[in-house]
């Protein structure tokens, strides 16, 4: 395969990697990537994947999943897409709508990275009543899988974190849903609009090497979009959940994941900044120091023009041009 695709051009939504053990690339996924660019990709309806050897370099669009091919029941709102790889299958789990009916999230699945991918059940994940985005996978300790979500701030003005217990083929919610945290918990978060309406945004949880759990999630702050981060009191789902303090990155970009490159670094992908005609993905090498997640270094050079929030005065006119390095140490 080509990779003419370089890194710092995709303009993408929500960037989440699979770093996959079988093949050793990387993928990510997306429903459209830069319009003016590949203007032939169906919308909507598809998603797409790119592929990488090397996260610098990648490939182009590779269609993943069709809608009209599966009888699929929604076209609507395909954000956010999320692989992970769960008992020697692929799962992308993404947020969907119809019209008429409230965004919902659920698992499509495949033996290939690349598709394609099919439902498992016409039903999603979700609550039926509740208006849900940025669904993600949660195995615990006792192997059981959990999908983990945003209950959203339109339905309840003050977004929530949830989770529900899954069955083992994913297909279904097995139990009922759990209220985590809500997004007023955190002191970084700011009020979304006048009316104090506060937002919760693509959780990602990590198992730290001193085995704490630890949840990425994104809000706004007075200056834009941010990730921030708690942990569970008790190590599980169920926390309760502590937040930090501050967040982890302000700089108008969030929605971010955690991964392990190939040699053992581990990264930290997001979009930046948060303007959807403008949004590039974002890769840091980061550092776990004394229990906390800390950046070490943003590789991609995309904040160099494209940040936002308290940086925007002071970003450059002209891209980056400097050559992509990775100086992390890799993880022992």
């Amino acid at each position: 395969m080509e990779y003419p695709f370089s890194v710092r051009d995709i303009i993408i939504s929500d960037p989440f990697i699979l770093a996959d053990p079988v093949s050793k690339k990387y993928y990510t996924y997306a429903a459209v990537f830069n319009p003016e660019r590949f203007p032939d990709l169906k919308f909507p309806g598809c998603f797409y994947a790119l592929e990488s050897e090397d996260l610098v370099h990648w490939s182009n669009p590779i269609k993943v999943f069709d809608s009209d091919e599966t009888g699929f029941w929604a076209k609507l709102d395909y954000w956010a897409p999320e692989c992970h790889m769960w008992k020697g299958k692929y799962y992308l789990i993404s947020s969907f709508r119809t019209e008429g009916s409230y965004r919902k999230c659920q698992c499509l699945v495949s033996d290939s990275p690349l598709g394609p991918f099919v439902q498992l059940r016409q039903e999603a994940v979700t609550p039926p009543d509740w208006q849900c985005l940025d669904g993600t996978l949660y195995v615990d300790l006792h192997g059981k899988p959990w999908m983990v979500f945003c209950h959203e701030w339109l339905q309840v003005g003050d977004g929530q974190i949830a989770a529900v217990p899954l069955s083992d083929d994913l297909s279904e919610a097995v139990g009922p849903p759990e209220v985590l945290f809500r997004a007023s918990d955190a002191p970084w978060r700011g009020s979304f609009c006048r009316h104090s309406c506060y937002v919760t945004d693509g959780p990602f949880l990590y198992r730290m090497k001193d085995n704490s759990l630890l949840m990425l999630w994104s809000s706004f702050t007075e200056k834009g979009y941010a990730t921030g981060y708690a942990k569970s009191k008790s190590g599980e789902i169920h926390g309760p959940w502590i937040q930090r303090q501050e967040p982890l990155y302000f700089l108008d970009g969030a929605h971010s994941m955690l991964f392990h490159t190939f040699d053992g670094r581990l990264m930290m992908s997001l979009h930046c900044p948060n303007i959807h005609t403008k949004k590039k993905m974002l890769l840091f090498e980061m550092e776990e120091k004394d229990g906390e997640l800390y950046i070490l270094n943003e590789i991609t050079g995309n904040w160099y023009q494209n940040a936002g929030g308290n940086a925007a005065g002071y970003l450059y006119h002209e891209p980056c041009r400097e050559e992509i390095r990775f100086s992390g140490k890799a993880e022992e």
